[in-house]
């Protein structure tokens, strides 16, 4: 049974702030169909909720605004429907593009951080080690759990808002310490270990976790060396992408668990999975849908591309140019930095399109009705097929760059062959 403070009980009723009780009325039900047995306050919000998907979230969010609503906590954005910067990109309809920036407009007045991206935790939104938040966007949610070591829960659409206006969360799922321990370790050390530090290995690896661990809390081991922080942004979004999945530890690095019995709570494991190489191969033809060389774009950026990947994107080019449409999604906090070092130039020499605020899954960017993406992220790859009409073809930063300039799908097996 829910049990509420005095302090929140008064909120629900206080016609003084519409707008607030408005949002703790709907998160007190929330947290009654959750089975919470109360409310924790949060530090921050990360709202998922500014993406225009129908009318009705606009109208949802003009509402909050009409009534008072302000943000208790800081709040960044995710992405939205419109890159406000290059606003031609997005081939969309007036009444859809009206209604998008309505709608984003709406979530700045109720005081959130202009930030539009997926990525908030690469552009300063890190909460601590143990710090309660509510954030929505799902590889921003693993991102937060599992290398932060902050906690939240995956919060949808609007009711990321109602959190962030009260301040406040139901205690349940991953608010829980007892939730956070692992109930299934995968064990990796059985693979190459040039393949475990590579790039591409990471999107496929998030990809296949997703699918065996559906919202179990994985461990990991097996690893030999540091995993990069791009790379263990791929791995999340990868298995909140296929699976449910909201945290993951990886054992001797992220911050609950330094040992393998620190990431199970001292608790028995129920089951331990040692895929194999074969596995992650079938995993990786999983994330393409054609097996032609017929290329129409690439796009790379889901979740949003750091500056690091952008620069290595550039030397992979080295001095090279694309013969497709290549678009890159990235935020401001990126594309400041590009241009502060004046590396905005050599993208547009090299064909690439930046797409800022927004991303291609979300967003009418490519053009024509359909053809065939590559990227390197197992994210665009299950996601594009629905959300863009395009067919996926999965493949490393350096196989997109490679197609690319040569116009056409080329694959270097390198690292995915038998040892």
């Amino acid at each position: 049974m829910l049990h509420l403070s005095e302090t929140e009980k008064r909120v629900l009723v206080d016609e003084s702030q519409p707008a607030l009780a408005m949002a703790m009325r709907i998160l007190v039900a929330t947290a009654e169909i959750l089975g919470a047995s109360r409310l924790i306050a949060v530090a921050s919000a990360h709202i998922d909720g500014c993406l225009y998907l129908g009318d009705s979230g606009v109208f949802f969010a003009e509402k909050l605004v009409q009534l008072g609503g302000r943000v208790a906590i800081p709040a960044t954005l995710n992405v939205g429907a419109l890159d406000l910067i290059h606003p031609h990109l997005v081939q969309a309809g007036t009444h859809h593009r009206s209604m998008a920036k309505r709608q984003m407009q709406a979530y700045l007045d109720l005081g959130c951080q202009a930030s539009w991206t997926c990525a908030p935790y690469q552009t300063g939104h890190r909460p601590g080690l143990g710090e309660n938040v509510a954030w929505g966007e799902s590889n921003a949610v693993v991102f937060a759990n599992s290398v932060l070591g902050a906690r939240t829960n995956r919060y949808g659409d609007l009711l990321d808002i109602c959190l962030a206006l009260s301040g406040r969360a139901p205690y349940t799922g991953l608010h829980r310490p007892e939730n956070r321990h692992a109930n299934l370790v995968i064990d990796l050390s059985g693979l190459p270990g040039a393949l475990k530090s590579s790039e591409s290995f990471f999107p496929v690896l998030g990809s296949w976790l997703g699918r065996h661990a559906g919202a179990s809390v994985p461990a990991l081991t097996g690893f030999e060396a540091p995993v990069a922080e791009d790379h263990l942004k791929a791995l999340g979004a990868g298995a909140a992408s296929t699976g449910a999945v909201g945290m993951f530890h990886i054992v001797g690095q992220t911050p609950e668990a330094a040992t393998l019995a620190d990431a199970l709570g001292g608790n028995p494991c129920a089951e331990t999975l040692k895929p194999t190489l074969q596995d992650f191969r079938r995993e990786r033809d999983r994330l393409s849908q054609q097996t032609g060389s017929q290329l129409d774009c690439v796009a790379l950026g889901s979740p949003h591309f750091s500056y690091a990947e952008t620069r290595a994107l550039l030397t992979t080019l080295a001095g090279r140019s694309s013969r497709v449409p290549f678009y890159v999604c990235t935020n401001r906090f990126v594309l400041h930095k590009l241009e502060q070092e004046g590396l905005l130039e050599a993208l547009a020499r090299a064909g690439i399109e930046l797409v800022i605020d927004t991303c291609v899954a979300v967003a009418p960017i490519l053009r024509g009705k359909g053809g065939v993406m590559m990227t390197n992220s197992a994210k665009f790859a299950h996601y594009g097929p629905g959300n863009t009409g395009y067919q996926s073809v999965f493949g490393s930063l350096a196989d997109c760059v490679d197609s690319a300039v040569s116009g056409k799908i080329t694959r270097n097996p390198g690292l995915w062959q038998d040892q």
